[in-house]
């Protein structure tokens, strides 16, 4: 039994106690009004004493027969032999009810002064209720199968959530996991290219890759970080850019402070840009520009990545950094995020990511 189970028994066994305190004084209400309209004389309390000792007998055989409902359900191969059961225990627990009711109908007389025997007790209660008490019994077994079918519904319901977060958690691991060597693969080329040309840039872009390793591999379980932390990342990543592109690549970040405490899917940014250099810069032999700006529309934070590029070739295709962003905002915003590639006003591509607001 775990915890919480354990902290909701005595709320459980309240509920069971209001139940059949409530049943009980609703019967007693019917009982007093009627025996008024008959002529009779009995008090409030007369009537609320005698229901109340009907109702609590049956709270006490209840449990009993919930345990039989359990035990011998009706469902399956075994449909057939558990009705049967079943309908010997109703007729069983029907004067097993009586035989309790009637001992306690004998404590109340005489506690009320007038002695009664059990015979006496006993027998008005065989002629009278002895189907209502199979009734009742029957009514138990319906509420502990809808109870039962609701829990294994609702268990089934929570271990589907389970598996889909996990299928989910999977999916972005599997993605990151594609693009973090992609990402690797493209500098340890760069680099590779700028050992024949600048020994000491190429062995400042090793120990920038270094750090952004180290990163990736500490954040590698996180999939949303706060603007400002994407932001950091991605400027140990244009050191190594600029190192290779020299005076080339021009880079214009324009992000207000009020969003920098977004929340940004994690590596979101680093291939965006690399999208952009590899298209709009790498490409022309004129100083490149690239810029990174961010702003909060109503619910949804705005992040754009331009360049000044020629723009995208005919049949361009997106590659692996631009998929798996797409399949990532995907994933954790299903269709509440959208990634967008569109022209600019002159030339070069605007890069543009819609995610929902949040801090």
């Amino acid at each position: 039994m775990t915890g919480t189970q354990r902290q909701n028994r005595p709320l459980k066994w309240g509920l069971f106690a209001l139940f059949w305190t409530l049943l009980g004084l609703s019967f007693a209400s019917q009982f007093y009004l009627s025996s008024l309209k008959l002529g009779r004389t009995i008090s409030w309390s007369q009537a609320v004493q005698w229901s109340l000792g009907d109702w609590y007998v049956w709270a006490l055989v209840s449990l009993f027969v919930v345990r039989l409902a359990r035990r011998f359900h009706l469902e399956g191969t075994a449909l057939k032999r558990n009705l049967g059961l079943h309908l010997f225990f109703s007729a069983l627990v029907s004067l097993a009810y009586m035989v309790l009711r009637a001992t306690l109908a004998v404590v109340q007389s005489r506690l009320g002064g007038v002695s009664a025997s059990f015979n006496e007790a006993f027998m008005p209660l065989l002629f009278k209720t002895f189907h209502f008490n199979v009734l009742i019994y029957w009514v138990i077994v319906a509420v502990s199968h809808a109870l039962d079918y609701y829990e294994q519904y609702r268990a089934r319901e929570r271990q589907s959530m389970e598996l889909e977060t996990s299928l989910v958690q999977a999916r972005l691991q599997s993605l990151q996991m594609q693009l973090n060597p992609h990402f690797l693969f493209n500098t340890l080329h760069a680099i590779s290219a700028l050992m024949h040309r600048d020994v000491d840039a190429a062995d400042r872009m090793i120990v920038h890759l270094s750090d952004l390793l180290r990163y990736t591999l500490e954040s590698g379980d996180t999939h949303e970080v706060p603007l400002r932390q994407e932001l950091d990342f991605l400027g140990r990543y244009l050191h190594i850019e600029q190192t290779r592109f020299g005076s080339r690549l021009k880079v214009k970040v324009e992000v207000p402070e009020e969003v920098m405490e977004a929340q940004v899917p994690n590596l979101l940014l680093q291939p965006l840009v690399e999208n952009a250099i590899q298209h709009g810069i790498e490409q022309e032999t004129r100083p490149g520009e690239i810029t990174i700006s961010a702003a909060r529309e109503g619910d949804e934070l705005i992040l754009l990545v331009s360049d000044n590029g020629a723009g995208l070739e005919a049949g361009w295709k997106p590659g692996v950094g631009l998929s798996n962003s797409r399949s990532r905002l995907e994933q954790l915003y299903q269709n509440r995020a959208r990634l967008e590639l569109t022209a600019g006003a002159v030339n070069g591509v605007i890069t543009r990511v819609i995610l929902p607001y949040r801090v």
